[in-house]
């Protein structure tokens, strides 16, 4: 079983900064993606972003620019620096990862999801 254990979020008014952090534990797994998407209420949940293990990554279109991602793989680690944050950026985060293991294959597991509000 890999547990996600996020961190970070919480209130900031328009044009300041948060930083995300999830970090994946278990045994016997490897993570093939890992990031971050999104759901504002009313809405779809979207990708954020997320990064491969090759250290390719994607970001959504509206955070392109803003948003960074990066990756510690000795801990299974993956931050989220978001900056001139906007109120529509205001949503729940939940972290993803594409996990791998010997028994399973590839799985799909999310954290619980950790609250951003950004205030005009």
């Amino acid at each position: 079983q890999v547990q996600l254990v996020e961190s970070g979020g919480g209130l900031v008014q328009a044009g300041g900064s948060l930083r995300l952090s999830c970090a994946a534990s278990g045994r016997g797994f490897s993570i093939n993606a890992m990031g971050w998407y999104r759901q504002a209420p009313g809405k779809q949940r979207e990708l954020v972003a997320a990064i491969r293990s090759g250290g390719r990554t994607n970001f959504g279109d509206s955070v392109k620019g803003r948003f960074t991602l990066s990756r510690d793989n000795a801990k299974n680690t993956v931050y989220l620096q978001m900056n001139s944050l906007k109120p529509e950026d205001t949503a729940v985060y939940y972290c993803n990862a594409a996990v791998v293991t010997l028994l399973t294959g590839e799985h799909d597991y999310w954290g619980q999801g950790t609250q951003v509000t950004v205030s005009s």
